[in-house]
């Protein structure tokens, strides 16, 4: 359901950014000096759908992933440095879920249960990026855009700091990660306010999981590194 309500809303601002920009009549410019503040804000909600990039130390079978759409909301504070180059702050907090499942070779000559083949990551992040925004000139309503930058994100789930591992159950990862972001999106000039639909990828610097105390650990002692990845769907207001 979510991703059917999310590509509908992506199909129907391509459809009016389309319409704009190939149009011949020139249209009614909205709120024409909203871009014109040195320092504006506002909000975003959206969703999300994270995943982890896995090296191994041997040639096992891979470690599978269920990825879900999870939800994330903040707001927005933008610094306008030229006619096409914003520098933003985007705090927020994101929530997801993943699933981790190993198959049984990893369990070779141990006694295991079903349980022990799946693990599941919940995360609730506060993500803080810095980002610089570069937009083209605007088209009648709509402005099209790339932007990137760095972030760092505080993982309140990651359960680094607690003594008990995978062999009590706890799948621990490191508290804080740092990222790189890249995207593109498309600023619609409405009449009271401009709605900013956008997807933006990040890709983690930094390995994040907390190996176990055995270092044969089934569930830990064959990753070499373990990165955070993931995909934003945002809807901004300003």
């Amino acid at each position: 359901m979510k991703r059917t309500l999310i590509f509908i809303a992506l199909l129907i601002t391509f459809q009016s950014s389309t319409a704009q920009l190939f149009t011949k009549e020139k249209v009614a410019n909205n709120i024409d000096n909203i871009d014109q503040k040195f320092l504006s804000w506002g909000y975003f909600l959206g969703f999300n759908q994270y995943d982890f990039k896995f090296n191994y130390n041997q040639d096992l079978k891979d470690i599978l992933v269920d990825k879900t759409f999870g939800f994330h909301l903040g707001l927005v504070g933008d610094m306008r440095l030229n006619d096409y180059l914003n520098l933003r702050l985007e705090p927020g907090v994101f929530f997801t879920t993943r699933n981790l499942r190993y198959d049984e070779s990893y369990f070779a000559g141990s006694d295991f249960n079903d349980s022990d083949l799946l693990r599941e990551v919940k995360s609730t992040y506060v993500h803080v990026p810095l980002l610089l925004k570069a937009s083209t000139k605007r088209i009648n309503n709509i402005k099209p855009f790339i932007i990137g930058g760095l972030s760092v994100a505080l993982n309140l789930s990651s359960n680094q700091d607690n003594p008990d591992d995978n062999s009590a159950g706890q799948f621990r990862m490191s508290k804080t990660t740092t990222f790189y972001e890249l995207g593109f999106g498309i600023d619609l000039y409405l009449l009271y306010f401009k709605f900013t639909p956008s997807i933006r990828g990040i890709f983690a610097f930094n390995d994040e999981i907390i190996r176990d105390s055995d270092p044969n650990s089934p569930w830990t002692g064959n990753i070499a590194k373990m990165q955070t990845r993931g995909i934003f769907i945002n809807f901004t207001f300003q």
